[in-house]
């Protein structure tokens, strides 16, 4: 299966954090899933990190190095995805997980989100 993680559970995962949900586990833990990332996911984690969120403290670069260290693929942004956000309800307002929404409808990917708001999007979405 292809699970395409939200910024938090990029966090959470990179850190072996406490807060990473025990539902997540069994799924990054299966070496028959592909576990993606958004570059979008980077950009909001940098840009929350300078702004002294602190949810999102960690070193953009680092988590980056870990990641692909770590076998995860990473899944740039297009066109179509940026377009598919315009077929999305209002039900959140933060872009850049109605970014990660229309990437995951696009490409076919299961989002994996500890965030409710999110999980009521119609798509391939997973709360985890």
């Amino acid at each position: 299966m292809k699970l395409l993680l939200d910024s938090h559970l990029l966090i959470w995962t990179a850190a072996g954090s406490g807060r990473l949900p025990k539902r997540a586990l069994p799924l990054l833990n299966d070496k028959e899933n592909e576990l993606f990332f958004s570059s979008a996911s980077l950009w909001e984690i940098t840009i929350k990190a300078a702004a002294g969120r602190q949810d999102f403290q960690v070193d953009p670069r680092l988590l980056l190095r870990n990641l692909l260290d770590n076998g995860y693929i990473e899944l740039p942004v297009t066109s179509r995805h940026g377009i598919a956000v315009l077929g999305l309800p209002s039900l959140h307002k933060d872009p850049f997980d109605r970014l990660l929404v229309a990437q995951a409808i696009v490409e076919g990917i299961t989002l994996l989100t500890v965030d409710t708001t999110v999980a009521n999007y119609p798509g391939p979405i997973r709360k985890v």
